[in-house]
């Protein structure tokens, strides 16, 4: 684990709006849905790109101990959901049981299904924009919207070029974290430098698993337990109308 403060509270550095993406149908996902980002803090400024703020929704990827405030800086004005999406997957040791970004994506397909299906049917109940975050914004919030934006029918193509946004933001993302990485025996500076970066390639691969499975995501979701019910209303929700 490293060390992580907070930073200045000026406001979030990797914040988007999910809206205008295409889908396969050739429709494109609705605007004031879905947001991610990196983590909020008190006193930051609104997000230019929101059309509202603070949202509906929040969801919260990151670990309930030393990463996470005991207060959510947004819980007194929105509804807060902490779900932990890596949390006591690690092992007994508390090692990290991956080394590449990839294994590190398809561990959370494989070993977090239940707790991607919660952020799924949070986003499908919200009444209003959901934002969902981790620290970064990068990983597991990349794997997560990855999957949203995947079982509404966006375009694979689409989806990795929004996760790579996050490349281009990633030093204000540090300067703002103010991170201090402790590196492990065996781990030297390129490995944390693969870590801080978003590779297209790494998303491909959660991507590729999520889609091998009968029906692609939606059957992935259906699997993990995810009605068709839920699948639709998520559709319908995300996506404008075919005129």
């Amino acid at each position: 684990m490293s060390e992580q403060i907070h930073g200045s509270p000026d406001g979030l550095v990797n914040f988007r709006d999910l809206g205008g993406l295409p889908a396969d149908n050739g429709v494109a996902t609705r605007s004031g849905v879905l947001y991610r980002g990196d983590a909020p803090y008190a006193g930051d400024s609104p997000p230019e790109e929101a059309e509202q703020w603070p949202p509906s929704v929040v969801v919260d990827l990151r670990d309930t101990d030393a990463e996470s405030d005991v207060v959510h800086p947004l819980e007194s004005r929105s509804t807060v959901h902490r779900i932990p999406v890596l949390e006591g997957l690690r092992g007994d040791s508390g090692e990290d049981p991956w080394l590449t970004l990839d294994e590190l994506y398809a561990y959370m397909v494989r070993h977090a299904p239940k707790r991607l299906l919660e952020v799924f049917r949070i986003a499908v109940e919200a009444d209003g924009p959901v934002l969902i975050h981790c620290a970064a914004g990068k990983d597991r919030t990349g794997v997560a919207c990855a999957l949203l934006l995947r079982a509404a029918g966006v375009r694979h193509d689409a989806i990795v070029s929004d996760y790579v946004r996050t490349d281009h933001n990633m030093y204000r993302v540090l300067q703002r974290l103010r991170i201090a990485p402790a590196l492990p025996p065996g781990v030297d500076e390129a490995d944390v430098n693969d870590l801080i970066s978003a590779p297209g390639e790494a998303i491909e691969h959660a991507l590729e698993l999520v889609d091998s499975a009968e029906g692609g995501a939606a059957g992935w979701l259906l699997e993990q337990g995810a009605t068709v019910e839920e699948l639709d209303r998520w559709q319908r929700r995300f996506l404008e109308s075919v005129v």
